[in-house]
């Protein structure tokens, strides 16, 4: 399907354990899809099979043609300046160009000629959202990229990432483990338990979204949905 992501009975088994167990999703066009589940739930592995990472042993899986994932390391080569790391595998004269548009798109112009070790966390992980968005992806996927932010660093990537994702209009799959992020960024929050989607929760409020009655009747829905309930 052209802009969005159709996944068939997908299963993956490593050894004796199914880590995918007939899975179906779909995720339209310009939709954003938080996914949650507990550690070994199956996030990762469906992540890299729609990366094109792992290979689709049983079902179907049909993705955009243009792809591009941001992972919870930046993966920044040291030995390359921010423009040349967001520059990588870009083919074409403008190639620096469109590099630095990114860049000033993620609020760091004045950081194409800075070296990655001189970067904050928060800057690093702006620098992967450029290198990412840059290639101009009809799906985005974010792997926990916020998990090892300060709070408030984490609250103003949350406001850059929705931002990003209305002005270009692709679809996003991001993988996290906090519901408030999920909540706060998702169209829809879909919760893998074992290899299957087990709680599926349309996100209809407001944006910008405020921690209101609705905001905590779907963290409830989804924490139970995770086994938390009310222990969190």
């Amino acid at each position: 399907m052209s802009g969005g992501v159709l996944v068939e009975g997908l299963g993956r088994a490593f050894g004796g354990n199914r880590v995918l167990d007939g899975l179906d999703l779909q995720i339209r066009p310009g939709e954003f899809v938080a996914l949650l589940g507990r550690s070994g739930s199956g996030k990762t592995t469906l992540l890299r099979t729609l990366a094109g990472l792992d290979p689709v042993e049983e079902g179907a899986v049909s993705v955009p043609d243009q792809v591009a994932v941001v992972f919870q390391e930046s993966r920044l080569l040291p030995w390359k300046r921010v423009r040349d790391n967001v520059m990588l595998g870009l083919d074409g004269a403008d190639a620096g160009a469109r590099a630095e548009a990114a860049l000033g798109e993620v609020g760091l112009a004045h950081r194409v000629d800075a070296w990655p070790l001189t970067l904050s966390g928060g800057e690093a992980q702006r620098v992967g959202i450029a290198r990412a968005l840059v290639r101009a992806p009809h799906l985005l996927m974010l792997d926990e990229p916020f998990a090892s932010l300060d709070a408030l660093t984490r609250l103003r990537m949350h406001a850059l990432v929705e931002r990003l994702w209305r002005k270009h209009g692709c679809a996003v799959l991001l993988v996290t483990h906090d519901v408030d992020e999920a909540l706060t960024l998702g169209d829809r929050a879909v919760v893998l338990d074992r290899g299957r989607i087990r709680t599926v929760l349309p996100l209809e409020m407001e944006r910008p979204r405020r921690h209101d009655a609705d905001f905590a009747r779907g963290r409830q829905v989804l924490l139970e949905a995770l086994d938390v309930g009310e222990a969190v």
